[in-house]
């Protein structure tokens, strides 16, 4: 049985984000569970504000055709994303709408959302840890993009006291869960390796 890949991408660049720390214990759980882990940055692939003129006037640029391609090298995609305003990132949403209008050889719209799982997660010092930026996540994906969106999905509340100095979570349960998300994750994109 082939190896699934797992690309792991935190929605925020930020010094210090609490879901670039929770994007990297994904990373290195993926990693214990025998798959083939990249973790990238938004930063890496540096993208103007969607419009659509820009996008029909002078092309794709180069950066989201490097996302997507990137992505869909991949066949799981796990998402660390922050919540701005019970929403997504302003980054994220607009690598999102970049990537999914990217077209090579005859790619149909969406073509890096189709054929593979996703799986979202949030870490927030709010109490909720991000819940309703996860909703609109989902969303975004599922309804958007035709994304298959694992229905496991993890919150960490006040994220600021939630990992410790090996940046674990320290919350027994939360770390349980976040665990089992990670399996389910794994196992379905074993089902499309």
């Amino acid at each position: 049985m082939p190896t699934p890949k797992i690309l792991v991408l935190p929605g925020s660049t930020r010094i210090g984000s609490h879901n670039a720390r929770l994007a990297a214990l994904a990373a290195k759980e993926l990693t214990l569970l025998d798959v083939d882990v990249t973790r990238v940055s938004l930063a890496d692939y540096p993208l103007p504000i969607y419009d659509a003129d820009v996008d029909a006037g002078h092309g794709q640029p180069e950066a989201a055709v490097k996302l997507k391609r990137m992505i869909a090298s991949h066949h799981g995609v796990f998402i660390a994303s922050p919540d701005y305003s019970a929403s997504v990132t302003p980054l994220l949403k607009n690598a999102i709408d970049w990537v999914s209008r990217v077209r090579e050889r005859g790619d149909p719209t969406y073509a890096a959302f189709k054929g593979r799982v996703f799986s979202i997660a949030s870490a927030s010092p709010e109490p909720n840890g991000g819940l309703p930026g996860l909703m609109a996540l989902r969303q975004i994906l599922e309804a958007g993009c035709g994304a298959l969106v694992i229905p496991e999905q993890v919150a960490v509340a006040r994220a600021d006291q939630a990992f410790d100095d090996m940046d674990r979570l320290t919350d027994t349960r939360t770390a349980n869960l976040f665990h089992a998300q990670l399996a389910r994750l794994v196992e379905m994109a074993r089902l499309l390796a």
